[in-house]
């Protein structure tokens, strides 16, 4: 069951960078936001289907979740906008390490706190050395990128 939810996870990454790629593109034809719509708007009628069909649970216990939790769907905007609007920018690779990046980061400070209802798993050097590498590769493909860019003629910004 472990390499099914590691493959699920694999493939879900494919898919999130061909998304970012596509929707990046696409902005520059119909616009950032207008690209963040029809992702969200798309995916809200597709999951309403699927919830008709297959949800077992009561949408209305939404109403009653602690109101922080309902925060998480301003993250998700959010994500998918930001990334909308670095991938034209920084291309797709420097957009996606630079979430993973992030949301490695969070789940650092997550983990050593025990934020959320987590378990506390504390800081530790492989840990910090990891996130310094990550940092250290960005860097290193945003400078490949924005010479690749300068090189074909591109203002990178």
């Amino acid at each position: 069951m472990s390499i099914i939810i590691l493959l699920s996870s694999l493939i879900g990454g494919i898919v999130l960078s061909a998304q970012s790629s596509i929707n990046g593109s696409f902005s520059s034809k119909a616009g950032s936001l207008e690209s963040a719509f029809l992702t969200f708007i798309t995916g809200a009628m597709i999951l309403f289907i699927v919830v008709l069909f297959f949800g077992s649970g009561n949408l209305l216990t939404i109403f009653e979740a602690p109101k922080w939790q309902l925060s998480a769907v301003w993250f998700g905007v959010g994500y998918l906008f930001l990334t909308i609007l670095a991938v034209p920018k920084i291309g797709v690779i420097a957009t996606n390490l630079s979430a993973i990046i992030g949301q490695l980061s969070m789940g650092l400070l997550t983990d050593h706190f025990g934020w959320f209802g987590s378990i506390q798993i504390s800081f530790d050097y492989h840990r910090i050395i990891a996130i310094v590498l990550m940092f250290i590769s960005l860097r290193l493909i945003y400078n490949a990128n924005k010479k690749d860019r300068n090189e074909k003629g591109y203002l990178f910004e």
